[in-house]
């Protein structure tokens, strides 16, 4: 039965409405949560706002007939289709291994989004309605408008506009470009000449691309290009990267094959208020009743009774796609619109007081700007707080405060935490403005005080300046003065409360020996570490294509941690408590020659005896010992040379040679631009085995037929689409039966090592 809270998903809500057609169906790999926080339901509230009649399409089944792309029929206007979260990201860990879970689907079940959704529904769309325009937009579209390295194929791959030959593609924060593009429509412009619209993306004719007096144009490499070179890929992203933080943006156009991808300048950035529109269309702040039977959505249940205060950072970190999708410019919401949704959050079915979150990207940048705006509008500078805070930021925090102080005196409010992660360094600014820095340390009192759930979760990722520098991070000694204030002020006020920082592994230009500088201060900081992940390349960031290219934005060689033992060796370091881990941490540590390191992270009692070494404090406070440490760095990293044999611009340490992995795809005669499907699964393979991080070891002969079975049908059922091509494509059914009726002889793999070796077969 249709619920008139939500918009219609299915043939029977459009009967009951009356509706004989639809202008605009959007179509989700998310499950339909009618929230501000979830897209695809900001779009359809906005379009419906804009006059159109709108249908919402969640998580279509892509591998039956295709009927659920055909029960809501053709759309008088066009398509619309955001994947939501990345579906990449969404389906595999950081090693490449398959995810049992899915947060934006009710019960947390894998299995109900197709692996590269946007291209997925794009294609099949494409094929049902040849003649109905196609929209695409989201994050997973966003950051795949230029061409970008795919990590989890191992390629190059062109726009995906290119891919999907999508009529038009809108990228950021869509509410400006979807509203002129219906405003465009209602007036009778053809879909196929919507292409000056700011902020969105198209495919011209190589030849024939449209002029536009107000644009001036940056041209990029091709596709074709930068398959032939790294260097112009990283440079091309370089390019991308700078007009994505400019007020006035150039128009981008790419070439790919006989087409070119044009991308028009964003809109200037939001003024405050201007979000407003978005947060109070009258959503009904629950998922769709359909899937009351099927469990809980849990990524709706974490930001159920948490409000966003602003989108954009000007944090600028290598790693972080914000600035490419978000803007680093501030767009806040209005005070008095904040304070409307904390009277809705407040008398939410299921609220018992706690409000879980007030904040964005990062929990203090609301309504931070530039003094001077002339100023911010000439600037192109990727991040406002390193190598040093921009001294025209206005890094007050009164307005924010003052903004805590109301919600936490509201009748219904009994406690208001901050579950965004806070930007330490701006509290610890070097200034001579005395009432700034009053400032500053009144916030991280109060946000001590009240607002810290028990946990308060920061951001310092790594210890050494040298990684540090290649994140766009500030230096690690904060991290030490800010631990110091929040114990200091954490004893005064009689809590106790946790710092939770997080930390990246395997980050471009990071070597085992800043992992071991990284544990061994950690650890004298009384941490044993969580909040930790593995470096997973996504889409248009510098951190990526340094990845992908080995190399630094200037053209300089890099060192990368790429195969699967390599990355899981730095890993180990953040679970250096793990008894397991110490014989390997030792050994490591001998190899680079790094004995007082070794000492003390592996001692039980250098603690207790008062013995500490923090390299981070001894290269800030003594410039010899700086200079000794730089070029032992340079000496280590100059050791980890390219390798010579058939693979290029690999990185190898000349003390470790242990490189089955490798080895095994040269024997093969693998490229490295385009590996073997094989290579995704041995990686995923090897990762799900053994105690390496001091997990219970499961039963050998389940973990072999589990990994043959998900090679076969069962990854075939779950993710059976034509788009996982990397995985399926070299798919040996033989090899699979004959396991099945034990023709394989196991035994030839229980000594597989750190490699993966093809199993032997009985005569």
């Amino acid at each position: 039965m249709y619920d008139p809270r939500f918009l219609p998903i299915c043939k029977e809500d459009l009967d009951e409405l009356g509706w004989d057609y639809v202008d605009v169906i959007i179509i989700s790999a998310d499950a339909y949560v009618d929230h501000p926080c979830f897209g695809h339901a900001v779009v359809g509230r906005l379009l419906e706002h804009e006059g159109l009649r709108v249908a919402i399409l969640p998580q279509p089944n892509w591998r039956d007939d295709l009927r659920d792309f055909k029960k809501l029929g053709t759309p008088r206007l066009f398509f619309a289709i955001s994947s939501g979260m990345d579906s990449m990201v969404n389906h595999y860990t950081a090693a490449k291994r398959l995810r049992s879970d899915d947060a934006f689907t009710p019960g947390n079940k894998a299995g109900f989004r197709p692996d590269y959704a946007t291209y997925t529904y794009a294609k099949i769309l494409k094929k049902l309605y040849p003649d109905v325009p196609l929209l695409i937009g989201g994050l997973e579209s966003s950051l795949r408008r230029v061409t970008h390295y795919d990590y989890w194929s191992n390629k190059l791959k062109p726009s995906i506009l290119f891919d999907t030959q999508a009529d038009i593609l809108v990228y950021g924060m869509g509410e400006k470009p979807l509203k002129e593009i219906v405003r465009l429509l209602k007036k009778g412009v053809p879909f196929s000449s919507l292409n000056s619209v700011p902020q969105t993306a198209y495919l011209a004719p190589k030849r024939s691309v449209p002029k536009n007096s107000k644009w001036e144009d940056l041209r990029l490499y091709s596709y074709e290009e930068c398959l032939e070179s790294k260097r112009n890929q990283i440079e091309n992203c370089r390019r991308v990267d700078i007009e994505c933080n400019k007020w006035f943006q150039h128009r981008i156009l790419q070439d790919v094959a006989e087409q070119t991808v044009v991308i028009n300048p964003a809109y200037p950035p939001m003024e405050y208020g201007e979000l407003d529109e978005s947060f109070e269309y009258p959503y009904a702040r629950e998922p769709h009743p359909r899937y009351k039977k099927r469990g809980n959505i849990p990524a709706f249940d974490m930001i159920k009774f948490s409000i966003n205060t602003h989108r954009g950072c000007f944090g600028g970190c290598s790693f972080c796609a914000i600035n490419a999708h978000q803007g680093k410019f501030i767009a806040s919401r209005s005070r008095e619109s904040i304070l409307r949704e904390v009277d809705i959050v407040t008398n939410m079915e299921g609220f018992a007081g706690t409000i879980t979150d007030l904040g964005g990207p990062s929990a203090n940048m609301y309504n931070m700007r530039g003094r001077d705006p002339s100023r911010c509008q000439k600037c192109a500078r990727a991040s406002c707080l390193t190598p040093k805070i921009c001294d025209n930021m206005d890094t007050h925090h009164a307005e924010i405060l003052s903004l805590y102080r109301e919600v936490r005196n509201h009748p219904k409010v009994k406690h208001l935490f901050i579950g965004s992660g806070v930007r330490y360094d701006m509290l610890l600014q070097e200034t001579d403005d005395e009432e700034l820095r009053k400032d500053h340390e009144e916030y991280a009192r109060e946000l001590i005080d009240y607002h810290v759930s028990g946990r308060l979760k920061v951001a310092p990722e790594h210890t050494s300046d040298a990684v540090l520098k290649l994140m766009r991070k500030p230096s690690f000694t904060l991290f030490h003065k800010f631990k110091e204030f929040f114990d200091d002020e954490c004893k005064r006020i009689g809590k106790k409360q946790q710092l939770i920082p997080y930390f990246i592994s395997s980050h471009p230009g990071c070597t085992e020996a800043d992992m071991a500088e990284l544990a061994l201060e950690t650890k004298q900081l009384g941490f044993q570490l969580e909040q930790v992940q593995d470096f997973t390349p996504t889409p248009m960031t510098i951190a990526t294509e340094m990845f992908y290219a080995e190399m630094t934005p200037d053209g300089k060689p890099l060192f990368v941690a790429k195969t699967p033992e390599e990355k899981a060796n730095q890993k180990q370091f953040f679970f250096w408590y793990i008894p397991a881990n110490r014989p390997h941490l030792r050994e490591v540590l001998e190899r680079l020659k790094m004995g007082k390191v070794s000492r003390l992270l592996l001692s039980r009692t250098a603690m207790a005896e008062g013995k500490e070494y923090f390299p981070s404090k001894e290269r800030e406070e003594n410039e010899d010992f700086r200079n000794r440490e730089m070029q032992k760095r340079d000496e280590r990293t100059n050791a980890l040379r390219p390798k010579k044999e058939k693979v290029k611009n690999r990185w190898r340490d000349d003390g470790y040679e242990s490189r089955g992995f490798n080895e095994g795809r040269e024997n093969r005669g693998e490229s490295q631009r385009e590996p073997r499907e094989s290579q995704f699964r041995e990686e995923r393979f090897s990762e799900s085995r053994g105690n390496r991080f001091g997990e219970n070891r499961r039963d050998f002969h389940r973990d072999e037929r589990r990994d043959f079975d998900r090679r076969g049908n069962v990854f075939d059922e779950r993710r059976g689409n034509q788009q996982n091509a990397p995985f399926r494509e070299h798919r040996n059914i033989e090899d699979k039966n004959r396991f099945n009726s034990g023709e394989i002889n196991l035994a030839s793999r229980r000594s597989h090592g750190k490699g993966f070796k093809k199993p032997s077969f009985k005569k």
